[in-house]
């Protein structure tokens, strides 16, 4: 397969953790040039270094996505770093408090934050950096979401709700920059061995969970695929915890 990776500008939220910082890892291993947002300075700096211990590119902003003021400010920070945005990964996403609630438990200020980080702060960065991918012509926009988003699973009632007005979302933005060149995909990256899967079910067997990095290789995989899921596909990766496949 061919690099198409090298030297693009990507932008991913949710990077100082779990699949942000697998994502972080290998794009930086694939020669682009990475942005990672996220609100921990501290881990985030770790990632940031690591890529460029390995002679990758990367650049930390320390942010919150559910801030409204924040979408401007990381588009134009990363842009300032990188140039023209050509990828964005909305990645980072909360559960809300854990252990998970029934909806009949859960706080409406929980809901509230659960839709202000996994849809609206989602929605507002796209804004801030679709008009220009659809000025340049090109750019890929991609949305993790999760089964959460398709199966009434008890107590991931915030969670879902998120997750899937986050893929409808995806779908009418496919639906309205057809024509542009700016692609959006809707990505489920399944369970995967993380601190915020752990959060959720504390007694998993995380030998039956993917790697990260794994799933990371996949999602790069499917950012240089020529010609690449129909707009507003909704993918899902299937590594399993010893091998690699996708499908949609």
């Amino acid at each position: 397969m061919s690099n198409h990776i090298a030297g693009k500008s990507i932008l991913v939220t949710g990077g100082s953790r779990g699949l942000g910082r697998a994502l972080g890892l290998t794009l930086g291993r694939a020669g682009a040039r990475v942005v990672l947002v996220a609100r921990h300075a501290d881990e985030l700096a770790e990632v940031v270094a690591e890529i460029r211990a390995a002679g990758g590119e990367a650049h930390a902003i320390v942010a919150d996505v559910a801030d409204r003021d924040a979408a401007h400010a990381i588009a134009g920070q990363a842009a300032a770093a990188v140039g023209p945005i050509d990828v964005l990964v909305n990645n980072a996403s909360t559960l809300g408090p854990v252990p998970l609630r029934l909806l009949l438990d859960t706080d409406c200020e929980d809901l509230d934050r659960a839709l202000a980080v996994n849809l609206v702060g989602p929605f507002r960065l796209t804004k801030a950096v679709a008009g220009p991918m659809v000025l340049r012509g090109g750019g890929m926009i991609v949305n993790v979401t999760s089964d959460a988003a398709t199966e009434p699973y008890e107590r991931w009632g915030a969670y879902g709700a998120s997750k899937a007005a986050l893929e409808q979302l995806g779908r009418v933005w496919a639906a309205e920059l057809a024509g542009t060149g700016v692609r959006i995909v809707n990505v489920d990256p399944g369970e995967m061995d993380t601190r915020m899967h752990a959060d959720a079910i504390p007694d998993a067997n995380r030998a039956q969970l993917a790697d990260p990095a794994r799933v990371a290789a996949e999602i790069v995989a499917l950012l240089q695929a020529e010609p690449g899921p129909a707009p507003g596909a909704r993918v899902a990766i299937h590594t399993g915890p010893s091998g690699a496949e996708a499908s949609t």
